[in-house]
């Protein structure tokens, strides 16, 4: 999504047309950027005007501020759902700044417009955050030192700064004493420009062991998630979700059991404006647990939505259909997609269909939403949210009031994974608040309530075709996807347009435009429409990379046979850092060719080529992880043990190599692509439910059963070093695994399996054709 936000193709840090304020008074340091353009991260006024003197009010107002205690405070507008984005954030402007790392704090903020668009998804926290810390941290260095030398009448260029203070040979003053003198220092676009930032090699904070500023309260239970909201006056809802999530009605409800249960209070049926929950009934009651058990007596007639009559099967179906007509869809830049010609002229050719289930999220933190109105007539969103500025305007059209009416506070999120991006959820209880006028309503979504309206990965169907010469030289190749469109569903503006003009959405696409140079190649995306119908289609952890990785890295050992070539000669061969695989950018330099560091590395590791047991086999598959304007190269090489009889897959290693550029906290980079390694295995061979007359067939871990610890493998994880800005981590291990796990099947018993997740039933039918 980072390529979408940044609409100024002028301004790729986010940092080029803006002046830098930092003020400095006995109350406090603040920096910020008094304006800017539509991009993340970007933490406009919402005038568009500068923040207001320090002076005036002592409270954190854009990225920092210094106290004249020497604190400094750390804005955070990045969701906290266990992954320290906030330590990691706040070591890169600490690092910068030369602050004593005792004397820092984060503070996650509200949905003010001042902070400018929210979100926290598409891996995108730290590395987009770099260059807007690093230079926060700069400017503010430097007005530091500028301060300090004035004051003690020297040349700045005998000051520096070293943790948290200004030191001019036998001289020194720290950052709150400064700051309780009062400066003021505002730099010009110009000066800004010409800001040093510290060379890589004199990072004393960033890649080192660092104490977690958010390890203590989690620790020790004081983090307050969304879950454990408690307004005074509140009460409690449950909703009744109806049978489809689109076009359902309610014709008539009885309540009259429900009337016996102590606490119950009434049952609502929602008028919602915005049509995020049509066909809704919530009942509210003093307790949660009264309005469950009321919950459960209530018996409502709906009538219910066209996709009541949809299966999982239709879905495919469906994309199949799409597929066929050849005029659908959007066509990516790839260079030369004119494939046609190519695959006539053709000695051989493959072709291969891939399908992946639909995923839930499942996350451990069951959705929930506490809203009120307060004194102020500001309505107030208890909840943790990975994209308040997606949920903003829904919450006001539900709510019929301005956005500026609708404020979202920030809560800890006990798992996200793309679910709280969609904050549909948030809904349901301001409607209720609304209804009885203003008062704190906290609704909780049971388990199975939680999975039925999950906003799921789609379900997807992908098709690819390879063209070889005579030589058996790889000479086009074709892919071509379609799956339920989640940013056509929540965010259509943001899509981009294809090459025949034709909008499509990135997040159900990237990963199909690879880097490996194969001639000829088209990319063609196309959105499956009674998918977008039938349910409200969501970005799930990896996003599209999850299953196009899967078709792309499956493919390429297919074509590695077809061509009569080892696997992993076969990659190496066709990643070429040449024309647009060559990469460019701070992120994506040396493109093809490091992504062929990680497939080596990998490889070494797993001992590729060893003699393995009979009916054990290696696999390995590479991918980039994201978008192709912000890679992450990761490859996983598996070794696995097939149970003819039972169909069970035993993954018993794992290795996986990564390049994330500079790696910010070893930590927590070591903790992500171990999660994002593990989710992948559970989703290539455990998880995934279907669509069952419109409904999501599995309702709670009973049947939806993610990977189990007694599952887990050997895993080990190496981080390539270099000199690259930093990518991102929270997503990208998850895309080679699937591929890698079959091929490594295929490799063990001889056998192809084209679907995820890859079932014992699966696996004994492809043994016994």
């Amino acid at each position: 999504m980072s390529r979408l936000f940044n609409k100024d193709k002028n301004n790729e840090t986010g940092m080029t047309r803006r002046g830098f304020l930092v003020a400095m008074t006995a109350a406090g340091v603040s920096f910020g950027f008094p304006s800017a353009a539509f991009a993340a991260m970007d933490p406009a006024t919402a005038d568009g005007k500068p923040l207001p003197d320090a002076s005036s009010v002592y409270e954190p107002s854009l990225w920092y501020s210094i106290g004249s205690d020497g604190k400094i405070k750390v804005n955070i507008v990045r969701a906290e759902m266990g992954q320290h984005v906030g330590t990691s954030i706040a070591r890169i402007l600490a690092d910068e700044l030369e602050a004593d790392w005792d004397d820092v704090e984060i503070i996650h903020v509200d949905s003010d417009k001042k902070w400018g668009l929210m979100v926290t998804g598409g891996s995108w926290s730290v590395s987009q955050s770099w260059p807007v810390y690093r230079q926060a941290g700069a400017a503010g260095r430097t007005a530091l030192i500028e301060a300090a030398a004035k004051l003690w009448g020297v040349p700045q260029r005998l000051c520096h700064a070293s943790k948290g203070k200004i030191i001019c040979g036998d001289k020194s003053i720290s950052y709150g004493e400064l700051v309780a003198k009062g400066i003021n220092r505002q730099f010009t676009e110009d000066e800004l420009k010409k800001l040093e930032l510290k060379p890589n090699q004199d990072m004393t904070l960033i890649g080192r062991q660092v104490r977690g500023l958010d390890i203590h309260n989690k620790t020790t239970g004081q983090t307050i998630f969304g879950i454990d909201a408690n307004i005074d006056g509140m009460v409690y809802a449950i909703p009744i979700l109806p049978p489809t999530r689109y076009g359902s009605k309610v014709l008539s409800f009885d309540d009259s059991a429900a009337k016996k249960v102590k606490g119950f209070q009434q049952v609502l049926t929602l008028d919602d404006p915005s049509n995020t929950v049509p066909g809704w009934l919530v009942v509210l009651a003093s307790s949660y647990y009264a309005a469950k058990k009321a919950s459960e007596l209530v018996k409502v007639k709906w009538q219910a939505g066209d996709a009541a009559n949809v299966s999982e099967g239709d879905i495919i179906s469906h994309g199949r259909e799409l597929l066929e007509d050849t005029d659908k869809g959007a066509i990516l830049d790839t260079g030369d997609s004119n494939t046609s010609p190519v695959f006539k002229k053709a000695a051989s050719t493959i072709e291969h269909e891939y399908i992946t289930d639909t995923v839930l999220h499942a996350q451990m933190e069951p959705l929930n939403a506490t809203v009120f109105k307060n004194d102020d007539g500001v309505w107030e969103v208890h909840s943790g949210c990975q994209w308040q500025s997606l949920a903003l305007p829904v919450l006001a059209k539900a709510l019929g009031v301005p956005e500026q009416q609708v404020m979202i506070r920030a809560y800890m999120l006990g798992g996200g994974f793309g679910r709280r991006l969609n904050g549909d959820y948030t809904i349901p209880a301001a409607l209720a608040s609304q209804a009885i006028g203003g008062k704190p309503v906290k609704l909780v979504f049971t388990r199975e309530q939680d999975l039925q309206f999950d906003s799921p990965r789609s379900a997807s169907l992908q098709q690819l075709k390879m063209a070889f010469d005579d030589d058996k030289q790889v000479i086009a190749m074709e892919h071509h996807a379609t799956a339920g469109w989640p940013t056509q569903a929540m965010v259509p503006s943001f899509m981009p347009k294809g090459t025949n003009g034709e909008p499509y959405d990135p997040f159900s696409i990237a990963g199909a435009d690879h880097w490996y140079t194969v001639g000829a190649q088209k990319v063609r995306a196309v959105s499956n429409d009674l998918a977008n119908a039938t349910f409200r289609p969501g970005w799930l952890r990896s996003v599209a990379p999850g299953w196009t990785g899967f078709a792309v890295e499956s493919f390429m050992d297919e074509a590695a046979h077809h061509a009569g070539a080892d696997p992993l000669a076969f990659r190496l061969d066709h990643l070429k850092a040449q024309g647009r695989n060559a990469g460019s950018g701070p992120i994506a330099s040396g493109g093809a060719d490091r992504q062929a560091a990680v497939l080596k590395k990998a490889a070494e590791m797993i001992g590729y080529g060893k003699t393995l047991p009979k009916d054990s086999g290696i696999g390995i598959a590479s991918t980039f992880g994201q978008e192709r304007n912000m890679p992450t190269w990761v490859a996983v090489a598996v070794q696995v043990k097939v149970e003819r009889e039972t169909g069970l897959v035993h993954v018993e290693k794992m290795q996986v190599a990564v390049d994330a550029g500079i790696i910010v906290d070893p930590n927590g980079a070591l903790a992500q692509c171990q999660g994002a390694a593990l989710w992948g295995l559970s989703m290539a061979l455990y998880e995934g439910t279907q669509l069952v007359d419109g409904k999501f067939k599995d309702a709670n871990f009973d049947t939806y059963t993610p990977l189990r610890i007694s599952q887990t493998p050997e895993l080990h994880v190496e981080f390539i070093k270099n000199e690259y800005a930093p990518a991102g981590l929270g997503e990208p291990a998850v895309t080679p695994v699937a591929p890698a796990i079959a091929n490594a099947i295929y490799n063990a018993v001889g056998v192809r399996l084209r679907r995820i997740p890859m079932m014992p039933d699966d696996l004994k039918t492809a043994l016994n054709a």
